[in-house]
């Protein structure tokens, strides 16, 4: 059943949604959205955004990326559709991480939710919010009980006074990371683009057109990798292009104009679509270490039809820079990398490159066919590569290797250093730093060779703590604390009833 302005959810399971919220489960939240008339979603992300083998692995919020997305991005306005708790904690988040804008909030109940009303106040507050001397787009976002309950975003306007208006579902029951939430708006604003370039002009870049045939670059990256690929190009006669996801609406028509699209993060299926039906080649892995990039030059140029005596001599001014590079500062050591970035392959193929041992390779994003070089080269060098890894296959694999260094996210970290072993939280510390050319060779290497040289603090660390405890017996005491398992669950059966008792007072 497809839920309308008039019509409200009227299913058992569309009402557990409403009482239980987002705390009625994954499986429960998706057969209310299928019940709801979001197969179709549902469908399209299972397929873009698959999991398994190893089933979903831990993540944020997915929502936190769309949102990230929409935040940086000019003349952008961003407004969410979710439970209350949901959108504080991802305005929180998007504030820490720098977003100086304001994020719209239509506020719902019950009564609201399932008459359709919901619908109703988000078109009044797009209506409300669309001048078009502040904004080129408006992005709304369902979270996960609007998208359970069938508010149907495909109704709104497609633009209103000049506005374009992109709505998006973005339930945590149907995304698996917030790496690949990204690709749902910037596939969206690709397709909307898209449709505008195939009807007529349309407008500039800010910078104007690149008077050479340019790369498109798709996938969030450190700021002066894109300098770094066009200086890469530009013996071919080409250039760097913009970067998706893009800063302005206007540069989107100039990524869609791109000669080639360089993959560099793998798992963008959707904005892939969007580029293939433009007619774009894609290109997978990057310009990392000697061998990718030899390779990646090699293919980006037959991709964009570039004589092969200029691809030799691209390939030949950066053959030098990069071996000294290398060969200057060597990385020696057992690493293993895990993240949710979606460039974990590729920093293993540097970290290879440099000399180090890496036993291992998890990340939280998929299997795709612009992942397969990277994949290839790493299992040819011993490296087990885990796609859709759980912060329980990252852990087991840090155990296993005993590695000099490890490179993950937060939870592995803290294993890590819990066990004396340097450490490196893989989003603040690798991403965040060059990763191509001789510029990422040297600029990674430095790194890595600082924390490894920090083993012997780390031992004199554990060896002042000893003793201290941990878990619940962390700290100094006389005598050790006695674990009480039976109070603890008789404590949570407590709080779970008083839970229950209150979502039933708010439905009265």
């Amino acid at each position: 059943m497809t839920a309308s302005l008039d019509e409200p959810l009227d299913s058992p399971v569309a009402d557990s949604v409403v009482n239980d919220g987002c705390h009625g489960g994954a499986a429960t939240m998706r057969a209310a959205a299928v019940a709801a008339g979001k197969s179709d979603v549902l469908d399209q992300y299972a397929a873009d955004y698959p999991v398994g083998p190893h089933d979903r692995p831990q993540s944020m919020c997915p929502a936190f990326g769309s949102l990230r997305v929409g935040l940086r991005m000019r003349r952008t306005a961003t407004v969410l559709s979710g439970s209350a708790c949901c959108v504080y904690g991802l305005t929180f988040t998007s504030h820490f991480y720098g977003a100086k804008r304001t994020v719209g909030y239509v506020p719902f109940n019950s009564e609201t939710l399932v008459t359709g009303k919901l619908f109703e106040d988000i078109r009044d507050a797009v209506h409300a919010l669309a001048d078009p001397v502040l904004y080129d787009a408006i992005v709304v976002t369902n979270l996960c009980v609007p998208t359970a309950s069938g508010v149907p975003l495909r109704l709104l306007p497609k633009e209103i006074n000049g506005v374009r208006i992109i709505g998006i579902d973005v339930p945590g029951f149907g995304i698996p990371t917030h790496a690949e939430a990204k690709d749902v708006l910037a596939g969206a604003m690709l397709a909307f683009a898209r449709r505008e370039a195939e009807n007529g002009p349309v407008q500039a870049p800010r910078g104007g057109v690149s008077d050479r045939p340019a790369v498109t670059l798709l996938g969030e990256m450190f700021p002066a990798d894109p300098v770094g690929i066009g200086r890469m190009l530009e013996p071919m006669g080409l250039a760097a292009g913009p970067v998706v996801p893009t800063r302005e609406w206007r540069e989107l028509y100039a990524a869609l104009d791109g000669v080639a699209v360089a993959a560099i993060h793998p798992f963008y299926t959707a904005s892939v679509r969007e580029f293939q039906a433009a007619g774009r080649p894609i290109v997978g892995s990057a310009p990392v270490g000697v061998e990718g990039t030899l390779a990646w030059l090699d293919a980006i140029g037959t991709a964009a039809g570039v004589p092969r005596a200029l691809i030799t001599e691209a390939q030949n001014r950066q053959l030098g820079a990069i071996r000294g590079a290398l060969a200057g500062a060597p990385v020696k050591g057992r690493i293993t990398v895990s993240g949710y970035e979606g460039s974990e392959l590729l920093v293993a193929r540097l970290l290879v490159e440099s000399g180090a041992e890496v036993p291992y390779v998890g990340t939280a994003c998929p299997r795709t066919p612009w992942s397969e070089a990277d994949r290839d080269f790493l299992e040819a060098r011993g490296t087990k590569v885990v796609f859709r890894a759980s912060l329980e296959s990252d852990i087991a694999a840090f155990l296993e290797h005993d590695p000099d260094l490890a490179i993950g996210t937060t939870p592995v970290v803290q294993k890590a250093k819990e066990r004396a072993t340097p450490a490196l939280y893989f989003t603040n510390l690798i991403s965040a730093r060059p990763l191509f050319g001789a510029a990422g060779a040297g600029s990674l290497a430095h790194v890595i060779n600082g924390a490894i040289a920090n083993k012997d603090r780390f031992a004199r660390m554990e060896a002042f703590f000893d003793g201290v405890g941990e878990g619940d017996t962390a700290g100094v005491w006389e005598e050790k604390p006695e674990p009480r398992p039976a109070f603890r669950e008789a404590n949570r059966r407590r709080l779970e009833k008083q839970a229950k008792a209150r979502r039933a007072e708010e439905m009265i």
